[in-house]
């Protein structure tokens, strides 16, 4: 299970993360910064990427388009990098879970 943190997500994430979810990148160390919304979707279909977000943009593709990609869509104020990196070591269980089931398409996390 790979995940791909979109723009609006810190890039300082990939570190406090690697352990939990390995291979986790974020849009800028993938050549995809300012990138559209349909470069990134693109991306993670062809390398296998979840996308992890804060906007509705990537689950209203998934509308439209199926998946893969799935989308971790986190929805909530404003978040340090360190609580969102708690909140998402916390929901590993459910993120694998979410990532292993072929029907579900978007997870959402509310906080």
């Amino acid at each position: 299970m790979k995940l791909l943190l979109d723009q609006n997500i810190s890039y300082r994430l990939v570190k406090k993360l690697e352990s939990v979810f390995p291979g986790i990148q974020q849009v800028s160390n993938v050549g995809l910064t300012n990138k559209t919304d349909r470069s990134i979707w693109d991306f993670a279909r062809k390398e296998g990427f979840i996308i992890v977000t804060f906007d509705s943009d990537f689950y209203d593709l998934s509308l439209t388009e199926g998946h893969p990609p799935k989308i971790i869509w986190i929805k909530s104020g404003n978040l340090t990098t360190d609580y969102l990196a708690d909140i998402l070591s916390r929901k590993a269980t459910q993120i694998q879970q979410f990532a292993e089931d072929k029907e579900l398409s978007c997870l959402e996390i509310i906080d």
